[in-house]
């Protein structure tokens, strides 16, 4: 076979791919517009409840909060999050660290604590519940993230992640993902890590509609959410 038809072969075959992807996506975004939809109407009487519980344990500050996370290929945005934490959390955790050698070296393994003191009563109930992720319906309906893909992690974090990076960045980050579906806080910060290069590497429309349905039976379960 000479030079010239293996080429185009080859061609051929990448054209089948990118056709494939291009109809993945399409697919996954008309999905993520229709339930996101469908998400911020529900967010509206559950801001007005969290609301109320937080006003009766004297917690008079915003419920929600905007952080900077990494999006896809590395783009920046702004993620919307009901606040479980106290306010300055950032600032908080930083004393704790310096304060606290067994946290530290806690929070170095897996990059956040099993019993994190800065957790209010109210945020205790969202995280078990997952409520805490609702607000991120905005950032799906915006197209900053996905309902299925990797963790959008925070911009201190990109050192941490060392070879992964490149590769986990190549998706769009999701509310839920394959590392929420395989233990979420019960596994180690490496370990998460090789899940979601593992999904960056293997996404599909079967693999998404697969950890679709196991994050409903893990929110209904309150699995592995602290």
């Amino acid at each position: 076979m000479n030079e010239e038809v293996s080429s185009s072969i080859y061609a051929g075959e990448n054209e089948v791919l990118d056709n494939k992807t291009y109809l993945y996506l399409f697919i996954k975004r008309v999905f993520d517009i229709v339930v996101s939809l469908i998400g911020c109407m529900l967010l509206i009487p559950v801001i007005v409840i969290v609301k109320i519980a937080s006003v009766i344990n004297k917690d008079y500050d915003s419920i929600i909060y905007t952080q900077k996370r990494i999006g896809k290929n590395g783009k920046e945005f702004k993620l919307y999050k009901f606040r479980s934490m106290v306010v300055d959390a950032d600032t908080e955790l930083e004393k704790i660290l310096r304060k606290n050698k067994k946290l530290r070296k806690e929070y170095m393994k897996n990059r956040k604590l099993k019993n994190d003191p800065r957790i209010t009563k109210v945020g205790k109930i969202i995280r078990k519940t997952s409520i805490d992720e609702l607000p991120q319906m905005i950032n799906v309906l915006k197209g900053d993230m996905s309902m299925i893909g990797n963790r959008p992690y925070l911009p201190r974090e990109m050192a941490a992640m060392g070879d992964y990076y490149d590769v986990i960045v190549r998706t769009k980050p999701g509310l839920t993902g394959y590392w929420q579906v395989s233990g979420r806080s019960e596994v180690s910060f490496d370990y998460r890590l090789k899940l979601e290069k593992y999904y960056s590497e293997n996404y599909g429309l079967k693999m998404d509609f697969k950890i679709f349905i196991r994050t409903i039976k893990v929110v209904f379960r309150c699995k592995g959410a602290k």
